[in-house]
């Protein structure tokens, strides 16, 4: 779920972020005149829960594939072209929309709140205020009398971050300063903010000011925790923790080693089930999860002028496999271009996995050359816009061909059929779970060519492991941990 600020080709919604942007100046205000300008490092271990995110789940169940086919997509197309020791071990909750969430604590005294996480932007950020208001939320099932929001006056270390803070830079060009009024280079009373950020996702968009804040895990305080304090947003009812490469980043803020999760199972409805999401920064941790894991190299992007790329995890896959089959991909699909395009991300925030449509068409005709104990369910193709989908409802085994990714290194990933291939209710229909473009407009060209989304990653455990930089993954339960 990749973050940018808005830029000229985002005219209509930029308009639409400037309307709202008015309509929240006394919010603003009010948040600047509330908050007061008036902190122990040691390394830890802690855990977070991860869990599945979503409030409002249809009951019609290819009403909810389709959906999730639609904004595993819109994601995508975001993602592809952009406008611009261990920590903590915390519960990692699954949601019926695809995403999963952890709760974090701020302040002092500290308040928690709710967030997505993803590794696909940096910024942290979330709902702020009394006054903090979501446009076209409903979808969550929420209003802002039931949203979860961080309230600063409450809080003792809450700061706001001037203009002078080098930290402003991560959200604004590094001249940032300079463009402030009263805040010239030699002067040393400056009382300006830094601007008010405005970003935009994916499923939709945000607007406030960066704090100073304090984060608080249950065996360590982190003082100085660049986080963002939205009092506005766009379908985007709760925070979000940024765990990509940028340097607002909870693994950048944090100086962590590695950090890994273990999916649980998507059943397309909440849960109060978790798993953990594990945070290091001591690489002697005798927490690491090494046995059975295969990894593979992060790959750079050799384009440094697109701050937006340079967030995502890229993967060096070499090829995909059907059946034990070879998947005819040119070399040029799968790899990252000089020009910063192409090759494979993995991210947490997307749901299905997205693929260029020269690619998907490829690997989804092998499935139809392959498949021929099962009829095509055409009808729901044109329904759902995935393909292939098949008709086994008078089978009593199903048999479908293995889907494997080819990682640089020679890590290979094996998906379980439950991980590419979905029936929903009674129908006795599946459809592959990838998409591609063609559910919501035009083939977008430029960026990733592949985005692996957490649908495949399910039952997985999947560490990043910053300091070799390397992505290791092996699969396993995640059920009860």
């Amino acid at each position: 779920m990749l973050m940018t600020f808005f830029s000229s080709s985002q005219k209509t919604m930029a308009s639409s972020l400037s309307r709202l942007l008015f309509f929240s100046f006394f919010s603003l205000i009010s948040l600047l005149s509330s908050i007061s300008s008036l902190a122990h490092d040691k390394s830890t271990t802690l855990t977070l829960s991860l869990t599945q995110f979503n409030k409002n789940p249809s009951a019609d169940p290819w009403e909810r594939l389709t959906h999730l086919a639609s904004a595993s997509l819109i994601r995508a197309r975001h993602l592809k072209s952009p406008q611009s020791s261990v920590l903590s071990k915390t519960p990692l909750f699954p949601h019926s929309y695809g995403g999963y969430s952890i709760s974090l604590s701020f302040g002092t005294p500290s308040q928690t709140v709710p967030f997505v996480m993803d590794t696909g932007s940096d910024l942290v950020w979330f709902p702020c205020t009394h006054r903090y208001i979501c446009r076209n939320c409903s979808f969550a099932n929420q209003n802002p009398s039931s949203i979860q929001t961080f309230i600063p006056k409450l809080s003792s270390s809450t700061r706001i971050v001037g203009c002078q803070n080098p930290k402003c830079s991560w959200l604004h060009s590094s001249d940032v300063q300079s463009r402030c009024s009263g805040c010239e280079s030699n002067s040393r009373n400056c009382s300006q903010i830094c601007p008010p950020y405005i970003i935009t996702y994916g499923s939709g968009s945000t607007g406030g000011i960066l704090l100073s804040e304090t984060l608080d895990f249950p065996k360590r305080k982190v003082p100085d925790f660049i986080v963002g304090c939205s009092v506005f947003s766009t379908r985007q009812p709760s925070g979000i923790a940024g765990f990509g490469r940028g340097p607002s980043s909870i693994p950048s803020q944090l100086h962590l080693k590695k950090f890994s999760y273990c999916l649980l199972s998507h059943r397309l409805d909440d849960t109060s089930q978790s798993s953990s999401l594990i945070l290091t920064d001591n690489s002697d941790s005798g927490n690491n999860k090494t046995g059975g894991v295969s990894y593979t190299p992060f790959v750079k992007n050799p384009v440094t002028g697109r701050p937006a790329f340079s967030v995502y995890y890229y993967l060096g896959l070499r090829q995909i496999t059907v059946g034990g089959k070879k998947v005819k991909i040119p070399y040029n699909s799968l790899s990252l271009g000089s020009d910063g395009n192409g090759g494979t991300i993995i991210d947490s925030g997307s749901t299905f996995t997205f693929m260029e449509k020269r690619v998907f068409d490829l690997v989804a005709q092998e499935f139809e050359t392959q498949v021929k104990s099962y009829k095509r369910a055409l009808n729901m193709e044109a329904l759902t816009g995935l393909r292939p989908c098949f008709d086994i409802s008078a089978a009593k085994d199903v048999s479908l061909p293995e889907l494997v990714f080819h990682f640089k290194g020679g890590a290979k990933m094996a998906l379980p059929l439950a991980n590419y291939y979905s029936i929903f209710g009674n129908t006795g229909i599946v459809c592959m779970t990838l998409v591609t473009d063609g559910i919501e407009g035009p083939e977008i060209s430029g960026g990733p060519s592949i985005i692996l989304g957490n649908y495949q990653q399910q039952n997985f455990y999947v560490e990043y492991d910053l300091e070799k930089q390397r992505l290791g993954f092996r699969q396993q339960s995640c059920g009860g941990e």
